[in-house]
């Protein structure tokens, strides 16, 4: 499996950043659709890098205890993960209820489901 991120940087690009910053919501909401918005693009990578023979693997648990070997700390990985893993549900069950497939969700649905949190 590739692993394009470095867990220290930011895989929103910096339009993305501008464009949630822009948005008419008190500081709180913009702060959630950033973390869902920083979560999706993680999965969106760790999908986009899926192929046949890793259908079967838990490609989120392998993506999260090798980001946490750089940092040498298990606890961060089974946290990064749980954390990881719940956001996708949300996700996934939120593009569900709106007809979109996750990897097609943009920064106005984030906005919607941060509306109904």
């Amino acid at each position: 499996m590739s692993n394009n991120l470095d867990p220290l940087s930011n895989p929103l690009n910096i339009q993305t950043i501008k464009e949630i910053d822009n948005l008419d919501l008190p500081t709180i909401q913009k702060h959630h659709v950033r973390i869902l918005a920083h979560c999706l693009q993680i999965l969106k990578t760790i999908n986009a890098n899926n192929s046949l023979e890793n259908q079967n693997k838990n490609l989120l648990r392998e993506w999260c205890d090798y980001q946490s070997r750089k940092f040498d700390d298990k606890k961060f990985s089974d946290l990064f993960y749980e954390q990881l893993e719940s956001t996708e549900k949300k996700l996934n069950t939120f593009s569900e209820r709106i007809g979109k497939n996750i990897k097609d969700l943009k920064i106005d649905d984030l906005v919607l489901l941060v509306g109904q949190s």
